[in-house]
Order: structure tokens, then sequence, then C-alpha cells
């Protein structure tokens, strides 16, 4: 009940910002710490593009991770549930069926709602289809499109977990 409310808050307040809707990047990256970025105070390493995003935008300076390893945090991010409230989240292996139920609501379908049009570029390391058995030949699906994503250029989990390929969309490229 307090996610619906809460997610009927956002989608007012969402709905509030139309008029001068401002585009919105999240950027959820392993291992990187507050300290790994030149706009956040990192001396040895200089990013500086990130940094002009943060110079322009909004920076977050007090956050907390759900949990210490990808998929978990990947599910709380985009979902708004704890982890741990669902059994089956855990690291994943690459080829695991989608983790986050079709029906339920995200944050890209919240935005979605809200007018935006929302894409995902990288590591996704929630499992696609609906068993673990897949035909890479075919469509791969459900997946980050079907959680609410309009566009999605994807990795399904890491580099030492098969498969090792690239989707776009519903498609593996190559």
């Amino acid at each position: 009940m307090c996610i619906i409310l809460f997610c009927g808050i956002l989608s007012c307040s969402i709905a509030a910002f139309t008029q001068e809707r401002p585009n919105v990047i999240l950027i959820c990256a392993d291992d990187l710490g507050y300290g790994d970025l030149s706009c956040y105070g990192a001396t040895k390493l200089k990013t500086p593009h990130i940094d002009q995003l943060a110079a322009r935008g909004i920076r977050f300076t007090h956050a907390h991770a759900t949990s210490a390893t990808c998929t978990p945090s990947r599910y709380a991010l985009l979902t708004g549930t704890y982890p741990w409230r669902n059994e089956g989240v855990q690291i994943l292996p690459g080829d695991a069926a989608l983790l986050i139920s079709e029906n339920k609501l995200t944050l890209p379908k919240l935005f979605r709602s809200a007018g935006y049009t929302t894409g995902i570029v990288g590591k996704w390391h929630l499992g696609l289809g609906n068993q673990v058995e897949k035909n890479w030949n075919e469509e791969i699906k459900p997946g980050s499109n079907e959680t609410g994503f309009d566009y999605s250029f994807i990795f399904p989990a890491t580099a030492d977990r098969v498969p090792t390929v690239f989707l776009e969309n519903h498609q593996v490229l190559g």
C-alpha cells in the first residue's frame, strides 16, 4: 500500500514538471564509489563528461544501496522493493529467466506514464525470457523492454557468465 501511495505521489510530482520535463539519466555502475568521480572529489581519476552532467543537473550526496551485489541492487532500483522480500532475488546466472514480473510497476513504467521515453544501455543482469533454456538465435523476451524500457541495448549478465552477447531490444547482435 505504501509503495502504491509513494508511486502515486511521485507520479503527481513528475506530472507537475511536464511543462519543463527535464532529461533524466540514471547511472548504475558496479563497484563505483562516491570518491571515484572527480565531481565528488576524486583526484587521481578525471571524469570530465560525468562532471559536466553533474554541473548541469542534480547531484545526490546522500544515498544508500539495498545490496552490495548487482542483481539485488538493480532489482531494488527498478522495482522499489527490497530484494530480500523476494526469495529469488540473488546474483543470477547469465541465462536466468526474467526476475521482474511483467505486471510489476517499475521505475521505467512510472517514467513512461509521465510521458517520458525510456531506454537502458549496459549491464542488465535481471534475467531474460520465461525459462533458463533459450534459443539465442530467436527473439529473447520477456526482458528489459517488458519491464518498461522503450529501447534496450544490454549485456545480459557479466562478462564471465554465458552468454556473452549483446542484445538490442529482443535480438542478439552479430
